[in-house]
C-alpha cells in the first residue's frame, strides 16, 4: 500500500482546493463530501443528473420515517408489512435484507438512489460520485451482512431494475471467436436474483447453473465473492463458471472482462469481492447438463447424556468422511448445545433408493444404541432436476417448503426456502466462519475435530455447510476453482464452518425492535469462544469473504491468502483514487471505517479537508 504523506494544508502545491470544495491531491482522494458539507452537489447539479439517466432519481428517507408520528398509522402499518417477504424487502432501495450488527453498522439510506435501467445510467452515476467525491454505494440484492451495500449520506447504484436473463447455445466471449469453441450460457443483468436464474436455465431450460442457495441472494453480488451453492460439490464456484461481465470502472469507461480480454480484471472479478474494482452491470455464466434428480435428507438426533453425545459426534464425522465426502452431498450438518445434531443434506444423482442405501449403516447404528432418539424422523426426498426451482410443481406437490411472493403483479416464479425466512432483515449478534482442511477427515485427526466439535457447543450451535467447501469435487472443478481470486485454502477445504446468531429486525425507527446491546454482546462472545475451540484443530483457517466476522483483523489472508497481493495490484489499476470502497473490500485498508477518510499507512487520519 502506498504511503500518503500528512501534507500541512498551508503549503502551497500540495494540496488544493477544488470547484466542488472537496479535498483532492496528486496522490488521490483524500476525503468525501456528505450532505452539508462544502463540496456537496447543489440542486441543479443533482437536477442535472436526473434529468440525464433512464432510470428513476430518488430521494431516499429512512423507511420507517412514518413510525414517529403514529407507530400504529398505516404508513407505518404498511412499512411493518414489507419484512414479512424478503422479496418485497429487496424492492426498497432504502432498506438491505440485514438490518445491521452490534457494535458494527446499522442499516441506514443512501442520500440519494439512482434506480439504473441500463449501463449508461450507471456510468452517469459513476462519473457523477467522481467528480463531486461522494461515497458511492451498489445494491443489487442487498443481502451483504457486513452492510457493504449500505452507507448513509452516500449515492447508491441500485441495479435492481436490470433483472433480464438471456439463454444462450453457443456463447463465445468478446475476442475470443476462432480460439474457444461455442459453449451454452446464460447472461444476466447485475440486478437479477438466483431465482430469476433458475427459472430460465432450469426449470424452463432444462439445465443448470453454479450460483447460490437463497434464491433472493444478487447474482452478482455472489458471483464476485466466489459463489457456493447447494451442489458445490459437483459444480464448483459461482466464480469459476464467470465466462464474461460487463463493467464499469471508476474512469467511467465500459469494459468487457473475459479470459482474453482484459484477463486481469476478468481474474479479480471471480472471488475478489463485490464491490471494490468497478459496477458489474451483466454477467455470463455458463451452464450445464442437469441430472436425473436433486433430493434430500432430514431428520434431527438427540443423544440422552454427553458421552453418548461426544460418540454421536465421532459417529456423524466418520460417517460423512466414509460414505458422503464425495460429489453427490452438500449443504449441512449442524451440532446444537442441547446435545441434538440437525441433518438437513441435499444430493444429486442418486436415486431414493441409493440413498437409503447409503444411509442405512448410520442409521442402523443409532437405533441399535437406547441413547439416542429422533426429535424430527429420517425424511428422504427426491425429485426430477428440472423441478428443484419449480415455483408450480412445489406448490402442487411440496408446499411447505417454499414461501411465494403473493404481491400483486409479482413472478410467478419468485419462491423462497421456508427455512431462509429467519434471515429476512435479521440483526446479527455474531458471525464467523472457517474452512476445515479435509486432512481433519484422517482416521488419525478425526477424534480431535469430534472434541473440538463437542466443546464448541458447549458455548454455540456449530454448522457445517459441506458444499461450501471444494475438497472431495471433481478435479475439473477444483482446477477452475484454482484460476480465481479466492483464497486457495478453499480448495482443500471439506467444509466452512459457520458459528452465528442474532435476532429479528431491527430497523432504525422501528416500532418495539431497540436492540438490547448487552444481550447481543453476551452472545457474540459465546460465538467467539466456540470459534476459538475450532480454531484449535484448524489454526490460520481462511474464512469465507460474504459469511464471516465485521471485525476480522486478518481479513486479507484469510479471505484472499496469496491472492490478495495481485488483487491489490488490480485495484490500483482500475480504481487508482479509491472510488469504490466496501468494508474489508480489496484496498479498504486505506480508507477510515466509514469510507470517507483516506487513511496514511500507519492508520493516523490526515489533517481534515
Amino acid at each position: 500500500m502506498a504511503a500518503i504523506p500528512a501534507i500541512p494544508f498551508a503549503l502551497s502545491g500540495g494540496l488544493a482546493r477544488t470547484a466542488w470544495g472537496a479535498t483532492a491531491s496528486k496522490k488521490g482522494v483524500l476525503s468525501r463530501v456528505r450532505p452539508g458539507e462544502p463540496g456537496w452537489p447543489s440542486a441543479a447539479s443533482w437536477d442535472s443528473l436526473k434529468k440525464n439517466v433512464a432510470g428513476q432519481f430518488i430521494k431516499l428517507d429512512p423507511f420507517f420515517a412514518g413510525c414517529a408520528a403514529a407507530a400504529s398509522g398505516p404508513a407505518c402499518n404498511e412499512a411493518l408489512a414489507h419484512l414479512a417477504n424478503t422479496f418485497a424487502i429487496g424492492d426498497q432501495a432504502a432498506l438491505t435484507q440485514t438490518s445491521g450488527w452490534i457494535d458494527a453498522w446499522t442499516s441506514q439510506p443512501s442520500a440519494y438512489a439512482l434506480a439504473a435501467k441500463n449501463t449508461a445510467d450507471v456510468v452517469a452515476a459513476v462519473n457523477f460520485a467522481r467528480q463531486h467525491h461522494l461515497r458511492l454505494v451498489v445494491k443489487g440484492g442487498g443481502h451483504s451482512y457486513q452492510g457493504t451495500s449500505d452507507a448513509p449520506d452516500s449515492l447508491l447504484v441500485w441495479t435492481r431494475h436490470m433483472n433480464d436473463v438471456r439463454l444462450h447455445s453457443d456463447f463465445v466471449a468478446q475476442g475470443c471467436a476462432g480460439l474457444d469453441a461455442p459453449q451454452a450460457a446464460v447472461t444476466v443483468g447485475a440486478g437479477a436474483m438466483w431465482i430469476d436464474a433458475y427459472d430460465a436455465v432450469t426449470t424452463h431450460g432444462g439445465r443448470y447453473v453454479q450460483g447460490g442457495g437463497c434464491t433472493t441472494v444478487g447474482v452478482a453480488g455472489l458471483v464476485q465473492s466466489g459463489g457456493f451453492s447447494n451442489f458445490s460439490k459437483t459444480y464448483g464456484t459461482a466464480a469459476a463458471g464467470l465466462l464474461e461481465a460487463e463493467v464499469v470502472t471508476a474512469d467511467g469507461e465500459v469494459r468487457v472482462a473475459n479470459a482474453r480480454t482484459n484477463p486481469d480484471l476478468f481474474w479479480a472479478l471471480k472471488g475478489g469481492g463485490g464491490g471494490s474494482v468497478g459496477v458489474v452491470t451483466r454477467l455470463t455464466l455458463r451452464t450445464r447438463e442437469l441430472p436425473e434428480t436433486f433430493g434430500a435428507v432430514f431428520f434431527t438426533l438427540k443423544a440422552s447424556s454427553d458421552a453418548a453425545y461426544r460418540a454421536l459426534i465421532s459417529q456423524v464425522i466418520a460417517f460423512y468422511g466414509s460414505a458422503l465426502f464425495n460429489p453427490h452431498w452438500g449443504e449441512q450438518i449442524a451440532f446444537n448445545p442441547g446435545n441434538t445434531v440437525d441433518v438437513s443434506m441435499v444430493f444429486q444423482g442418486l436415486s431414493k433408493q441409493q440413498t437409503a442405501e447409503i444411509w442405512a449403516p448410520f442409521l442402523e447404528w443409532v437405533r441399535a444404541r437406547q441413547d439416542y432418539s429422533f426429535e424430527k424422523e429420517f425424511t428422504c426426498l427426491t425429485l426430477p432436476a428440472q423441478h428443484f426451482w419449480d415455483a408450480e410443481f412445489f406448490k402442487q406437490h411440496a408446499p411447505g417448503f417454499v414461501v411465494a411472493d403473493e404481491r400483486p403483479g409479482a413472478p410467478a416464479h419468485h419462491v423462497l426456502w421456508k427455512g431462509d425466512l429467519g434471515e429476512a432483515g435479521w440483526f446479527i449478534h455474531g458471525y464467523k466462519s472457517a474452512w476445515l482442511p479435509a486432512s481433519l477427515l484422517r482416521m488419525d485427526r478425526q477424534t480431535d475435530l469430534a472434541e473440538a466439535v463437542f466443546r464448541c457447543t458447549r458455548h454455540w450451535r456449530i454448522a457445517f455447510h459441506f458444499n461450501k467447501g471444494l475438497a472431495g469435487a471433481p478435479a475439473a472443478e477444483i482446477d477452475a476453482a484454482r484460476n480465481t481470486a479466492m483464497n486457495p485454502c478453499v480448495l482443500d477445504a471439506f467444509a466452512l464452518a459457520i458459528i452465528a446468531g442474532g435476532a429479528g429486525p431491527q430497523y432504525p425507527g422501528m416500532p418495539g425492535a431497540a436492540p438490547d446491546p448487552a444481550h447481543a454482546r453476551e452472545r457474540a462472545r459465546q460465538i467467539a469462544k466456540a470459534m476459538d475451540e475450532i480454531l484449535k484443530v484448524a489454526p490460520g483457517a481462511g474464512s469465507y469473504v460474504s459469511e464471516s466476522d465485521y471485525f476480522l483483523s486478518d481479513w486479507q489472508t484469510a479471505f484472499w491468502g496469496g491472492n490478495y497481493t495481485r488483487l491489490a495490484q488490480v485495484k490500483k489499476k482500475y480504481d487508482p483514487d479509491g472510488l469504490f470502497f466496501v468494508h474489508h473490500g480489496v484496498g479498504s485498508e486505506e480508507w477510515s471505517r466509514d469510507g470517507f477518510t483516506r487513511l496514511t499507512t500507519k492508520g493516523k487520519h490526515l489533517p481534515p479537508a
